[in-house]
């Protein structure tokens, strides 16, 4: 695997990364250090019995403020499978209904010799938050429409272990743009391992200064469709809408969609892969699921191997970034 010209195997931990809250705070050589590891820990995985004692004794809770199912079950395991103790905080049954502020909440899970906290939270910055005020690390999970940092790593491993490399590759994601922090972490790492990003989708769902980002914008799928390595497609995220962004999900799929038509056309080096959860249907054709390019079950597979790597950096301060360039 290689990216920029680095192959994963070459780069070796050094420094040591406190937290791991966006894309945006790691270099190139940084994202394939995590890669890296999770390359052995990928290996771990394969075996019959796949758990190694790296964090015995380390305990691991999930603060989970959103829903959730392969994010928070990717981080139960990638804690179980490095023999962590791992805890699934639930919001409906804690104090948080009571009115505790989320401070409270952290310290006080802290106060009970939590080593680490991985937090999804409906607002951006949430993470960072916290980070700047508790002793564990902390891991972010996806706050609001800002980043989610783990999902960029875990869709560009497995770009890289079906590429080798990224240099040039071009990637297109499609759909719901503006309320998409998988969007955001993923141009940014993609960015910097090399691959050429375009972004495409309705007006009403691009932001208007996403190019600042380094990506290309385009508004016609077909136009730029059948030129691309990799298709990312995206879900719209209605939960996220406060105003109708398209007119109906039949022309979202019509003009936005990857149907069967569009996949008769594409070429059978494309890669497309999903974050899920997958409206099927809507962005994408239950065809896909058969494509032998379509990459969805490795991105989960792959998930628990990269949220082992960043557990165990963090955890067992084996990290990265020197100082504190993460704060």
């Amino acid at each position: 695997m290689k990216a920029q010209g680095v192959s994963i195997d070459s780069v070796s931990p050094a420094g040591g990364l406190k937290h791991l809250l966006g894309i945006a705070d790691l270099s190139g050589n940084e994202i394939l250090t995590i890669l890296e590891q999770a390359k052995r820990f990928r290996e771990v995985l394969d075996r019959p019995i796949p758990i190694v004692p790296a964090l015995r004794g380390k305990t691991i809770v999930n603060l989970f403020f959103e829903p959730s199912t392969r994010t928070v079950t990717s981080f139960t395991l990638a804690a179980t499978r490095l023999s962590a103790q791992c805890l699934n905080f639930s919001v409906s049954a804690s104090s948080a209904k009571k009115g505790e502020s989320l401070l409270d909440t952290v310290e006080n899970i802290e106060a009970m010799r939590v080593d680490g906290v991985v937090v999804r939270h409906q607002s951006a910055g949430v993470p960072r938050f916290l980070a700047q005020r508790v002793g564990c690390f902390v891991v972010n999970a996806g706050d609001g429409c800002h980043e989610h940092p783990t999902q960029a790593l875990l869709d560009a491993y497995t770009l890289l272990e079906r590429f080798g490399s990224l240099d040039g590759k071009r990637v297109l994601i499609i759909g719901d743009i503006a309320h998409s922090r998988v969007a955001r972490s993923n141009i940014l790492c993609l960015n910097k391992l090399g691959a050429r990003v375009a972004v495409c989708g309705p007006p009403t769902l691009i932001p208007a200064d996403i190019a600042g980002m380094g990506c290309e914008v385009f508004f016609r799928l077909d136009r730029i469709l059948y030129e691309v390595d990799v298709v990312h497609m995206l879900r719209l995220q209605m939960e996220r809408m406060s105003a109708n962004f398209i007119p109906s999900l039949r022309e979202y799929r019509q003009f936005y969609g990857l149907t069967r038509e569009r996949l008769m056309k594409l070429s059978p080096e494309t890669v497309i892969i999903h974050p899920g959860p997958v409206n099927w249907g809507v962005e994408m054709d239950y065809d896909v699921r058969e494509l032998p390019q379509t990459l969805i079950l490795n991105q989960v597979k792959n998930g628990v191997a990269v949220r082992m790597a960043v557990l165990y950096l963090l955890a067992a301060g084996r990290g990265l970034l020197n100082g504190d360039s993460n704060e």
